[in-house]
């Protein structure tokens, strides 16, 4: 695949995310005078208080924190950066014509604000973890989150939550803390969304079986489940028995399968079990 046709691929669905990101703030979030964290949570203040378009708010306060992550994160990194900035900006000048025009009624005037919170929560997760799942970032703390979860091996959904709940804090001093409240559940389901989209729908187990049988094993999981399996060279420290370690990785549904098969050929093996949220090579997923 020639660069310009990945970049592509990787564009468009930052593209996508953004416009979700775009739609929940202003369906959902600023018709109910809800909060956001981060830049964007600023620039819904300025809002509030001044009535500035969140389309300008936005770009205008990402450009300095554009420039810090240029360097951290490299080029190609900001490029996408670029992009989200740029089109988030743009589809929320988009949405506010809508609005303007009355083609989009945003969903407001509710006293049901739980519902309005789960339902912000998800459509700005799912605009974020789009967007993040593709190296994306829509500028603001989604950098210093990106630049943190890299060096730190943080998830971005809890860096971002919170910086954000540092950010809405501050909000108490201009909006009711009865919206604050709605707001940090904003937050929360949002920053689980984000992890789930980036890591969830990748999910998979991996096990290591310790076992005196560890070459039957392995013949009948690349048989019957058609997964490649490593074996390691191991030795009890108590017993100063020689064993293997069988390492495979599987999907979900095969787990029971795969239990199975162990019991059936050494019912006294070891079994580890651990989550993997994201797997790269044959039978799962290619880069």
């Amino acid at each position: 695949m020639t660069r310009p046709l990945r970049q592509i691929r990787i564009i468009i669905p930052i593209l996508i995310g953004t416009a979700i990101y775009a739609f929940g703030l202003h369906y959902f979030v600023i018709p109910n005078q809800l909060m956001e964290g981060g830049v964007t949570g600023i620039a819904v203040l300025l809002n509030y208080a001044a009535g500035f378009p969140l389309s300008i708010s936005t770009l205008v306060l990402n450009i300095p924190l554009f420039f810090l992550g240029w360097k951290a994160l490299g080029r190609d990194q900001m490029l996408y950066t670029l992009v989200g900035i740029v089109s988030l900006s743009g589809f929320l000048a988009l949405m506010e014509h809508l609005i303007e025009r009355k083609w989009l009624i945003p969903f407001g005037g509710s006293q049901d604000y739980m519902l309005i919170a789960l339902y912000a929560g998800v459509s700005l997760g799912t605009g974020l973890g789009i967007v993040f799942r593709y190296g994306g970032t829509t500028g603001g703390v989604d950098i210093i989150a990106r630049i943190v979860s890299r060096s730190k091996g943080i998830s971005m959904g809890q860096i971002i939550l919170s910086l954000d709940a540092l950010i809405i804090g501050i909000s108490l001093l201009y909006i009711p803390i009865e919206k604050v409240l709605y707001t940090l559940v904003t937050v929360f389901i949002a920053s689980k969304i984000i992890d789930f989209i980036q890591d969830g729908a990748y999910a998979a187990k991996a096990f290591s079986i310790i076992s005196e049988h560890g070459e039957a094993i392995s013949k009948k999981v690349t048989i019957e489940l058609d997964r490649g399996v490593t074996l390691i060279p191991a030795r009890g420290a108590f017993s100063g028995q020689q064993k293997e370690v069988v390492y495979c990785v599987v999907q979900r549904q095969e787990i029971r399968r795969l239990k199975s098969i162990i019991r059936n050929i050494d019912p006294r093996a070891f079994i580890v079990i651990n989550e993997v949220h994201d797997v790269l090579g044959e039978g799962f997923k290619e880069e």
